[in-house]
């Protein structure tokens, strides 16, 4: 399930504050996707990272993402579907539907030796784009979501706590269903067709230690990623099968990965954390995203740091406590917010995977540099981001680095090169964030952080 909390531009420190586009503002228009192009012809051919964890980090991974539910309830036996898989669009379809769910579907046939095809007539998987109102007043919480044994929105409307829809008793899936909203930007529908199809095609849990994966809530990554397409390919591999226990398939993975990613037997293996997640870190995280008030998110971000550094991490974690601890920071700790991302930033980039999150936070520390003057730095910190947001294909990131830059340049006195910086990044800001005004409104955001 992907969270409807959106991170980009979200921080405030001292005098910065960027303003956010957040998923529970009021959705675009039904048409948003009407003077948008898609993400091939605004990227390129997919240039997806190379999964960077050792095998045995992808096992342990593997069997995280596999056996368990984002709630924490235990799944007891390995479900996927047998045979080839067809998937339709139904619903109120938006204009770029069809064209981002092609090129998934070539990405899963490519990356991860998938048989899986899009028709117009019977699917095991049913994506259906729904309003985003009616979508909150059944889930408030989810920017789109993935249930088993349905094939529409109205199947669940009519039973949405039917014991039909426990995924911990699915063995062999025949059907499922995935909601989105119609009223979406094209990034955001690519997102959550990358994510909740994944899911139904692979494992169900999200977990916030690996960074290089969709299937965290921080939402860092956007698109499927290598060691994403690995995942999936290992899940749907012969020698698995519905049914097996987490035992049977913890006992297979070893070979299998070996054969499937040879070189992630070369790669050394970090400290391997066998304990779940504590709770309380979980519900602190998802408070400081989900709560009304920038004091009470700090207070609740505060909180999951406490817990990270209690807990000894040194890993995804404890960056994505010290990120939010400095978003949500009040504008009286500006040195201590910039500390705290600075070193999110430093364990992101020891991490596996970790240059996509690491670009997000120096989104942040570029946006304190342009309010502090410091030109020069905003120039390299958007070059060290700009390759990653390109690279996952992240428009709303990459167009406000873009435009970061711009700013930086234009001070600078190197005026032709901002304008021209400025022009380019409109067809990704129309991507991201949905339509012209909202791309424009991203521009003035960013340059009156100079005029505070």
């Amino acid at each position: 399930m992907r969270r409807a909390a959106v991170l980009l531009l979200a921080l405030g420190l001292a005098a910065c504050d960027v303003p956010q586009q957040s998923a529970t503002d009021a959705a675009p228009p039904l048409d948003v996707q009407t003077r948008a192009i898609s993400s091939a012809a605004l990227f390129g051919p997919p240039r997806p990272l190379a999964p960077e964890r050792s095998n045995a980090q992808i096992a342990q991974d593997i069997l995280e993402l596999g056996f368990r539910l984002e709630s924490g309830r235990a799944i007891p036996a390995f479900s996927r579907f047998e045979g080839p898989v067809a998937l339709r669009l139904t619903g109120a379809v938006p204009p770029l539907a069809a064209t981002e769910t092609d090129r998934l579907i070539a990405r899963l046939r490519a990356e991860a030796r998938l048989d899986i095809r899009r028709t117009e007539g019977a699917a095991q998987i049913t994506v259906e784009f729904v309003p985003r109102a009616q979508m909150r007043r059944m889930v408030p919480d989810a920017s789109c979501f993935v249930v088993p044994n349905v094939g529409s929105w109205e199947e669940f409307r009519a039973n949405p706590r039917g014991a039909h829809l426990d995924w911990t008793q699915v063995v062999r899936r025949e059907k499922v269903l995935v909601v989105t909203p119609a009223d979406s930007t094209v990034q955001e529908m690519r997102d959550c067709l990358h994510e909740e199809v994944a899911q139904a095609l692979g494992p169900l849990n999200d977990l916030y230690r690996i960074g290089e994966t969709v299937w965290n809530d921080d939402n860092f990554q956007t698109s499927l990623t290598g060691f994403d397409m690995l995942v999936l390919r290992v899940w749907n591999h012969p020698d698995l099968r519905p049914g097996m226990t987490r035992e049977d398939v913890g006992a297979r993975l070893p070979a299998l990965l070996a054969r499937l990613n040879p070189q992630g037997a070369r790669r050394g293996t970090l400290p391997l954390d066998p304990i779940p997640t504590p709770a309380a870190w979980t519900v602190a995280i998802e408070s400081a995203l989900g709560s009304p008030t920038r004091r009470r998110s700090f207070g609740y971000a505060q909180n999951a740091l406490r817990i990270a550094l209690a807990q000894g991490w040194q890993d995804e974690r404890l960056a994505f406590s010290l990120f939010l601890a400095a978003r949500f920071a009040p504008p009286g700790e500006g040195e201590q917010a910039l500390d705290a991302l600075i070193g999110a930033a430093s364990i992101y980039a020891s991490r596996p995977g970790g240059a996509v999150p690491r670009a997000h936070v120096e989104l942040h520390l570029a946006a304190q540099a342009l309010g502090a003057g410091q030109y020069p730095l905003v120039l390299r910190l958007t070059e060290s981001a700009m390759g990653p947001a390109r690279r996952t294909e992240n428009g709303a990131l990459l167009s406000s680095l873009m435009l970061l830059r711009a700013q930086a340049l234009e001070r600078m006195g190197r005026q032709a090169e901002a304008e021209r910086l400025r022009r380019d990044a409109v067809p990704f800001a129309v991507f991201g964030f949905g339509s012209m005004e909202a791309a424009t409104n991203r521009r003035e955001e960013i340059a009156a952080l100079i005029r505070q």
